[in-house]
């Protein structure tokens, strides 16, 4: 095997196709047929299965996907690292994560680094947790700062950050009433995340285990600052990250209502590739987190609570 053709190889399992994936990877069907037949006569075992439709993984072939994104990035890391050490090029580091999070958790803290190692240049791609996931798994990030979405992974190494407690959230004029039990929520209009996300999910969970109906979700919205606005407006009540609402604290448009029972938590993790040897900047962010990333106390900063 060659980055040649592993690069081939991942173009047809992007598009399931080899006349599209002979056009991204700028080469005449019949060669990138060729590279894929040779592949699979190096290695023994056929990766494809080809219909009318296009093409499909094999259960090897599904094997060597997850190898051929782990050597390409490596293969890209060596040669940075190497132009770094020889000083010919700047170390770059590409970050994911939600923006709730970037906003509230990494601005601070990679402002700190910037300082220090100043030779280090940052990339943070915002995103939803699925997306960040995705740029993990294909090597287009070098580390993911996500909560936990309960998923085990045995090519990356998980570290917890924090844990971050969800609060229950109206609007200040909504003359809302604190509730004293689960059963009083479900009557209520909820602003929320779609199904997936993690705060999603702990809303949803929170309310399946009590076996109490779950409020109406009146707007579906993907930014939990938007959900904040909407809440503030008295468009309905929200369940978001304290982490969020913490910069609305001074204006007080939202108010903090306690939840009933033990409220919800989101676990705050570091997500990143498995290897003998991380590239030099990854292994300073890691370390600089480590001692510099500490869980936000609630006693922080509170909002003014209803009741």
């Amino acid at each position: 095997m060659n980055p040649r053709q592993l690069k081939t190889f991942l173009a047809v399992v992007r598009h399931g196709n080899f006349t599209r994936a002979a056009s991204e990877a700028n080469l005449a069907q019949s060669s990138l047929s060729d590279q894929m037949q040779v592949l699979e006569e190096q290695l023994g075992v056929q990766l494809f299965e080809r219909s009318r439709q296009g093409v499909t993984l094999t259960p090897a072939g599904d094997t060597l996907r997850a190898y051929a994104e782990e050597i390409l990035a490596l293969n890209d890391e060596a040669k940075a690292a190497i132009r770094a050490a020889a000083g010919l090029g700047e170390q770059m580091l590409a970050i994911g994560t939600l923006e709730t999070i970037a906003a509230e958790k990494l601005a601070p803290f990679l402002s700190r680094f910037r300082e220090i190692h100043a030779d280090i240049g940052l990339t943070l791609k915002i995103g939803g947790s699925g997306e960040v996931q995705r740029r993990l798994e294909d090597g287009s990030i070098d580390i993911a700062f996500t909560f936990d979405r309960g998923e085990l992974d045995e090519r990356f190494v998980t570290r917890l950050v924090s844990h971050e407690p969800l609060v229950l959230i109206a609007g200040r004029n909504s003359a809302a009433t604190p509730p004293k039990s689960l059963a009083d929520l479900s009557h209520l209009p909820f602003i929320a995340t779609e199904t997936g996300c993690v705060y999603r999910r702990l809303f949803d969970t929170a309310f399946a285990e009590a076996g109490i109906a779950r409020p109406d979700i009146i707007t579906r919205v993907d930014s939990i600052q938007t959900i904040i606005r909407l809440v503030a407006s008295g468009a309905g009540y929200g369940l978001v990250p304290r982490l969020a609402v913490t910069p609305v604290a001074e204006r007080a448009d939202v108010v903090e209502l306690p939840w009933p029972g033990d409220s919800p938590t989101a676990s705050l993790i570091m997500l990143w590739r498995r290897r003998r040897v991380q590239p030099p900047a990854l292994s300073l962010l890691l370390a600089s987190a480590g001692e510099d990333l500490r869980p936000v106390r609630p006693a922080d900063a509170r909002l003014r609570r209803a009741g």
